[in-house]
């Protein structure tokens, strides 16, 4: 049995196995682990299959070949993905449209079913003589909460949060801030674009990293994106026995985690048509795929809080995949959509439609609005739906009218009481809090 490697995007780190890759986050050379071949699965394989633990079985069996975690991938599947992500029609539409829902879980967001799955194959790497993990993550609203609820009070790892000051959702910063035990929660004087420096600086930093035992939960781990991969293929499979076609996606993206699982799922073999990226006034990737240029950017606060990312990391990922930018052009379609029309679209798709949509979401459905009707008329369209509508209701529910019912997962964070601490923009002000 061959064993799979994972190889930093920058070339010049050392190959480690998955378990390797996991453990350290970041490569030594400032680069994204990547596996070194992409392994292939047919779509028939999964005839009969159902629920996303056994999905991940299957699909992810040739990512974790040859690792120590490979005879662990079933239990870490059922203890992480017993989540239900619907691919729901939306019947009122006229044309064949889908909502991927992905807020079901713990914290209401997709990001809860990456975080779960990390913690769980982390757990099951631990020796128990080792010295505890600090994890740091950057957030730009909805990473951190699902870390935390994915690592709270397990006594082998420190979570360490660090999000913009300002520049989330109450109801977003209430869920990063809810924590006690081994979580800590630090407010950033500055954007996510100075979070994720901070975290980057932190673990090149020799004397820190020693002393910390630094490791990542942001989608720059490769932990993150192998588990987002299964609810795509979950859909995929879905929409193909439910109409014979290959799904489309509408995905709203900003640091590119969730856009590239689902890049990833296609190029395994998975039936899955065009990738459209919905960004909001961060249009970094959408100008790239249209000039050549690559010209990350301050990030640009907007009503999609989440997504507001100048500079986002899986670009290196997306790049070292395609190397240039005709192939990645091929591959990808981005549109940008500002603040307006996202109010727009939550007001529209509501009286149209019925669904209730987050801000985030509302970039994906305004990006499928634009596309010609008959593209929206000839092929399936699904609309990636990453946030629960009641995390953003200082923003939804003067648009629809009306409040927006709680999960109650969600209720229950927002009762208990906050905790935080501010710090400078700077790297020692994070070493000081870290302390």
């Amino acid at each position: 049995m061959s064993k799979m490697t994972y190889v930093s995007t920058r070339s010049t780190a050392p190959a480690l196995s998955l378990s390797g890759a996991l453990m350290r986050g970041l490569a030594p050379d400032g680069g994204l682990y990547v596996p070194s071949r992409l392994p292939t699965v047919d779509p028939d394989s999964f005839a009969g299959v159902a629920g996303l633990p056994a999905l991940a079985r299957r699909a992810l069996r040739g990512f974790f070949e040859g690792d120590a975690l490979e005879p662990m991938l079933g239990e870490i599947a059922d203890a992480a993905l017993d989540l239900q992500a619907p691919t729901t029609p939306v019947p009122a539409s006229a044309d064949p449209l889908y909502v991927l829902e992905l807020f079901h879980g713990p914290t209401a967001a997709f990001k809860d079913f990456g975080a779960r799955f990390l913690a769980e194959s982390l757990q099951r790497l631990r020796a128990p003589s080792e010295a505890p993990l600090t994890i740091l993550v950057a957030t730009s609203g909805d990473t951190g909460g699902a870390v935390a609820a994915a690592f709270h009070r397990r006594p082998w790892v420190r979570i360490v949060i660090l999000y913009p000051k300002g520049l989330v959702s109450p109801r977003q910063e209430q869920q990063l801030t809810c924590w006690d035990d081994n979580v800590a929660s630090l407010r950033v004087d500055g954007s996510f674009d100075d979070c994720q420096r901070l975290v980057k600086e932190a673990f090149l930093d020799p004397a820190l990293a020693r002393k910390h035992r630094f490791s990542s939960a942001n989608s720059i781990n490769i932990g993150r994106l192998l588990p987002q991969m299964v609810y795509y293929v979950g859909s995929s499979l879905e929409i193909k026995r439910r109409t014979g076609e290959h799904a489309n996606y509408v995905i709203p993206a900003g640091n590119l985690g969730n856009a590239f699982a689902a890049v990833w799922a296609r190029a395994i073999g998975l039936p899955i048509g065009r990738i459209l990226l919905a960004h909001n006034a961060n249009r970094a990737v959408p100008d790239y795929l249209r000039s050549g240029a690559w010209e990350p950017r301050p990030s640009i606060p907007t009503l999609a809080s989440a997504m507001d990312v100048g500079n986002p990391s899986n670009m290196e990922r997306l790049r070292a995949l395609f190397p240039t930018w005709e192939g990645l052009r091929g591959q990808l379609d981005a549109d940008s959509i500002d603040d307006a029309a996202i109010q727009t679209r939550i007001r529209e798709d509501y009286r149209k439609f019925g669904r209730e949509w987050c801000p985030h979401t509302a970039t994906a459905a305004e990006a499928y609005s634009r596309l010609p009707a008959a593209e929206r008329a000839d092929k399936p369209w699904v609309l990636v739906a990453t946030a629960h509508p009641a995390k953003f209701n200082e923003i939804v529910e003067p648009l629809l009218g009306k409040p927006v019912d709680v999960p109650e997962s969600l209720a229950r964070l927002l009762g208990l009481p906050q905790r935080l601490t501010d710090v400078a923009p700077e790297l020692p002000a994070v070493a000081a809090a870290i302390e």
